[in-house]
Parts: structure tokens; C-alpha cells; sequence
């Protein structure tokens, strides 16, 4: 056995919902060879002590964009338009290098806060790829394809910039690492995109085997703009051009029709929940009560660090939680267990993942967290599931695994030279960025 963890409780969220006390998780080959509430017989190579801690699957951070990083709080008290046309204006500027370092950055972010795996829609997914797979996290990647093709422009996806371009971060990236590493196809929005970009693409990730990444009635302008052009909503349009037809993981949701949010639950499409980005935008959030009545997967993501702030899993939980009480005036309408849910198994089924995590079984991939409960707002400790999702924040963290390796723990990162990233960032991205030349 190579790891043992001793002593701690254990949050299986599995179908049972067990929670197990004092509890021992062997760790072989980066998998759970044993959850068991005696220790083994088998000597391990290296015990780590679980006393006062609580284990749990890792986070799935469903949604965001890592190499925004390098924006975080520019832009956080001007209107939604007047922030993107500035932050537009910043992106322009933005390059590989710049994009790896800021990405590189929001990963130690996620090990910090306990996030194990990431859904990422942005630029320079080559980067992004290559800052993943030094830091060991897991990733499902997408280029945030955009672009109007007019009607009567010829198409070609074998000469298209941005086609092309996943083409090649899919031969190169995609499966890497026994799949540590997924690219998924991906456009940025209905409004910013049409229809020959989406079935090229949708053909390709149906021919490849790839997921589908975008975001979907996000704002209520967005949902009547859609309705105004083409007699559809957002979801009606894109499902009608067979975007819906591969694993697609659609960000917002906010604003559809009751009858696109049944279509898209036959679909099997995921939504996934922003409640804090949506806050700081002044927009309302996912109604996750009535997409999981239409049969919708419902996961949990942070959006960018531009749009939220930090990339805290454990403040999104408690967001989603308090935002779907406050639509219900109901304050049972949203147990603790359902949104560690949406931040576990259904993030791990978002993402294509349930067969390897999401839950602390038996067989599965040892991505593991460990959450520090001697801390003073998490005593005492009547009920674990409801601590870690009203009292517990990304800060109580301790330790975070991936397939078995330790990738943060007590404030040190073993794959990610952070002093270097830092200084990447200070003396190369954020000059490039923001000074006016």
C-alpha cells in the first residue's frame, strides 16, 4: 500500500451517503484500495494522520476560466458593459505565455480550495493544457470558439482558424495522462457564434468523441435577443443544429423556457450553476429546483476570478444553496447533501468523470480532500455534510490528491513553483496587459 490515511471521517458521497467515523483510506497505484473503519494489516509506504479531519471526494469546478486570473479585480465596480468592453480591450493584449501563467496561477488557486478537476472555456487552450499537465490536476478544456460565418461565405472546417486549432490541441492533448487531460469542442455563446460553426464542430466532437462546452441564456437580454432574430430561444435554436446531440455542459440556463429545459433534461445536458458570479453581475442564478425536475445533470462552477473574485468552491456551495432557498422562500428546498452533490457526482458526471471520481469508493481514483475541522467556526460539529457546506471555506483545506499525489498540502504546492508563476505574472503578463503604451 503507498498511503494511508488514518483516523479521519470519512464523506464517502456515495449512493448510500455514508459517513463513516474514525475511519482508515488506503491508497494504491492512485486508486482507493480500501475505505475500512480498521487499519489494514498492510504496512503502508506513508501514513498521513486524519485526526480532526474530514475526507471527501474532490471538488469539480464545472465551469470557469482559468487564465483570467491575471484580471482579477480590475474591473469589479463598473457596469456589466462598461467591464467587458474593458475587459475585452485587456484580452487583445493577452498571449500564450501570459494565458500559462495566469492559468498556472488559478490551479494552485483550485488545489488550494480543494478542486481536483476543472471544465475550462477559454483562449489559448495549448497553454492551459500544458499548465495542467505540470500541475497534475484534472481538466476537461475547450476553445471558446466565436465567430459569424455569412450565409453565403463558404465554410471549410479543414482550412478555419479556430476549427484547426482544436483539431490540434485534440491530436495533441486529449486522453493525455490515461485521460487526466479531456479537450472538449466548445463555442462561447449562442449570440457570439452561428450555425455553420456550431455543426462543424458538434460533427467533429460527435466524430472524436468529445464533450461540448458553452454558455447558454445566461441574461434575460440574451434569451429575448435569441426569441427576437429567429422565433426560438437560445437552447430551442442550438438543439435544432444538433449541438445537444454529444455531452454538452452548458454554463447559466438561467433563462429558458420551461419547455427547452425538459428538452435539454431528455438531452441529458448539464447546467452548470454560477450563483456567485451571477450575484456580482447583479443577474439572478440557475433555477436548480426546476432544472432537476426536467431531468437536467446540475453541477457547480466558480466562473472566471474576474467575474467572481476567487475560484472558492466551498463559497459557490453555500451560494447555490442560499440562492435556491431564497427563489423558494423555502429554507428545506435545498439540503446540504444535494449541493455537495452538485459539486461531486454531478460534477463528475458533467464532466464525463463518474467512473473514476466523485465519490471515496473502492476502485476509484484516489482524489481525495482533506478538510481541517479543530478550527474554531467548525465547532462544534453536530452534522459533517451541513459543516462542510455552511461553515467550512476553501481556507480550511489542508490537503488536496489527485490520483494519489499529493498536489497541495499545508500551504506548499509539490508540482507548481508558485514564486515563478508569481514573477512570471509581475514582470511579464500583467506588464503586458496593462501598460499603456
Amino acid at each position: 500500500m503507498d498511503t494511508l490515511i488514518s483516523n479521519v471521517t470519512v464523506v464517502t458521497m456515495n449512493p448510500k451517503m455514508e459517513v463513516l467515523f474514525g475511519a482508515y483510506i488506503g491508497i494504491e497505484d492512485g486508486k482507493i484500495a480500501s475505505i475500512s473503519k480498521t487499519a489494514p494489516k498492510e504496512q503502508p509506504k506513508t501514513i498521513i494522520d486524519g485526526t480532526g479531519m474530514v475526507a471527501m471526494p474532490g471538488l469539480h469546478n464545472c465551469h470557469t476560466h482559468l487564465a483570467t486570473s491575471v484580471l482579477r479585480s480590475f474591473c469589479d465596480d463598473l457596469s456589466n458593459t462598461e467591464a467587458l468592453e474593458a475587459k475585452l480591450k485587456k484580452e487583445d493584449k493577452m498571449d500564450s505565455r501570459s494565458a500559462k501563467a495566469a492559468a498556472l496561477l488559478s490551479i494552485a488557486e483550485c488545489l488550494r480550495f480543494g478542486i481536483t478537476s476543472v471544465s475550462d472555456l477559454y483562449y489559448y487552450p495549448n497553454a492551459t493544457a500544458e499548465a495542467v499537465a505540470e500541475s497534475g490536476i484534472k481538466a476537461n478544456l475547450a476553445l471558446s470558439a466565436y465567430r459569424f460565418i455569412d450565409h453565403n461565405e463558404e465554410f471549410d472546417f479543414d482550412t478555419d482558424e479556430q476549427c484547426q486549432e482544436l483539431v490540434k490541441v485534440t491530436e495533441k492533448w486529449h486522453g493525455y495522462d490515461n485521460g487526466r487531460i479531456k479537450i472538449d469542442a466548445g463555442i462561447h455563446a449562442e449570440y457570439t457564434s452561428n450555425f455553420k460553426l456550431w455543426e462543424a464542430l458538434v460533427g467533429y466532437a460527435s466524430e472524436k468523441g468529445l464533450g461540448f462546452q458553452l454558455h447558454l441564456a445566461e441574461t434575460k437580454e440574451e434569451a429575448e435577443s435569441c426569441l427576437d432574430r429567429t422565433g426560438m430561444g437560445p437552447g430551442e435554436l442550438l438543439n435544432c443544429h444538433r449541438v445537444f446531440n454529444v455531452p454538452a455542459t452548458a454554463a447559466g440556463c438561467v433563462h429558458l423556457e420551461e419547455t427547452e429545459r425538459k428538452m435539454l433534461g431528455k438531452k441529458k445536458v448539464s447546467a452548470v450553476a454560477l450563483p456567485l458570479a451571477a450575484a456580482k453581475a447583479g443577474q439572478i442564478s440557475t433555477p436548480i429546483l426546476e432544472s432537476v425536475k426536467a431531468g437536467m445533470n446540475v453541477a457547480l462552477g466558480t466562473d472566471g476570478a474576474i467575474e467572481s473574485g476567487n475560484l472558492d468552491m466551498f463559497e459557490v456551495m453555500r451560494g447555490a444553496a442560499m440562492a435556491a432557498r431564497t427563489a423558494s422562500g423555502n429554507p428545506a428546498a435545498m439540503p446540504s447533501s444535494a449541493v455537495l452533490m452538485m459539486a461531486t457526482v454531478c460534477g463528475a458526471q458533467a464532466q464525463g468523470r463518474s467512473k473514476e471520481s466523485g465519490m471515496l469508493q473502492v476502485g476509484m481514483d484516489a482524489d481525495i480532500v482533506l478538510v481541517d475541522f479543530s478550527a474554531p467556526h467548525l465547532m462544534p460539529c453536530h452534522n459533517v455534510i451541513n459543516g462542510l457546506v455552511y461553515s467550512a471555506k476553501g481556507g480550511d483545506v489542508a490537503m488536496t490528491m489527485v490520483r494519489g499525489k499529493i498536489l497541495y498540502q499545508n500551504g506548499r504546492f509539490p508540482t507548481i513553483d508558485l514564486q515563478k508563476v508569481v514573477e512570471e505574472l509581475t514582470t511579464y503578463a500583467i506588464p503586458r496587459l496593462f501598460d499603456e503604451k
